[in-house]
């Protein structure tokens, strides 16, 4: 494209985004370069000095508050974190796909409102479980949600995300994020994305299915379920490093956690020659392990 992107454009983006998102009138969508932008913002716009996140979770929180002088604390129930000035639920979690009931966000959101703490929740994988998005019953005040694009599309590289939010704090972020936030590319792929219903449903329905596929596929491996979304499964097996290193050289990437040394996530993979690739490495790494076993 050889023009900046149009504010136009970019507002009709940020419509789409609300109706699929199904955004209350009091509240506000705020267009980004990926949410990790946002992220990355939020400590400068909301200064906190005591930050609690529902954990096990997404790492870039707690270093993004943790580099403003705040004081990050890991809670291990959502009750924890009401006392704090910033919460941060990602729901569903990431890594594993743990879920706060939508009635408990309104709990937690509500005990901090006394004090004017704030509640920020993830929804980086929600797209496929709206029942479980706070979105649509909001609060006027007090929280702001992130919505990712490139999780559910298959386009990381695009760099779109969302945050939602009372006007005042997306006005700020709008000034943080500059007068070109988002690439022209972005916003046109993006607007006629969010307003395709009946691919996210059609992906939701074939999601569920290469699921079950790659859910075989790991218990025939040995693999335990730790937990899961619609895009991922997270699995525990007593040869995690031996296995995430054969399964690189084969090209096949999983993402291992340093805190859980005997973790894995694994995509969900749709191809059936992917799938095949997947068994035979699997199945390769676990014979190299036996023979170094003996």
């Amino acid at each position: 494209m050889t023009k900046l992107p149009d504010s136009g454009a970019l507002r009709a983006l940020e419509e789409a985004a609300a109706k699929a998102y199904d955004v209350p009138r009091h509240a506000q969508v705020v267009a980004a370069p990926g949410s990790q932008a946002i992220i990355n913002w939020l400590p400068h716009l909301i200064p906190a000095r005591r930050v609690g996140i529902l954990g096990f979770s997404y790492s870039e929180f707690a270093r993004s508050f943790a580099a403003s002088g705040a004081k990050v604390t890991i809670a291990a129930e959502p009750a924890a974190l009401q006392h704090h000035d910033v919460a941060i639920i990602v729901n569903p979690n990431n890594p594993d796909g743990r879920l706060v009931a939508r009635q408990d966000l309104h709990v937690v959101a509500a005990a901090l409102a006394d004090h004017r703490g704030l509640l920020i929740v993830d929804e980086a994988f929600a797209d496929f479980v709206p029942a479980a998005s706070i979105v649509p019953k909001m609060p006027a005040s007090g929280v702001i949600v992130l919505r990712s694009f490139g999780k559910t599309y298959g386009l990381p590289g695009l760099r779109l995300g969302f945050a939602i939010a009372p006007a005042g704090t997306a006005a700020r972020l709008r000034a943080a994020l500059g007068p070109w936030p988002v690439s022209g590319a972005a916003i046109a792929i993006g607007t006629k994305a969010l307003l395709d219903k009946e691919w996210l449903a059609a992906t939701r329905e074939r999601l569920q299915t290469d699921a079950a596929a790659v859910d075989k596929i790991l218990a025939a491996a040995g693999f335990a379920l730790v937990g899961a979304t619609s895009l991922f499964r997270l699995v525990r097996h007593g040869e995690t490093q031996r296995l995430y290193e054969s399964l690189a050289q084969a090209g096949i990437l999983t993402r291992r956690f340093d805190a859980r040394p005997d973790w894995l996530r694994f995509g969900i993979v749709s191809l059936p020659a992917s799938r095949r690739r997947l068994r035979a490495a699997l199945g390769s790494g676990l014979q190299s392990q036996r023979l170094n076993a003996e």
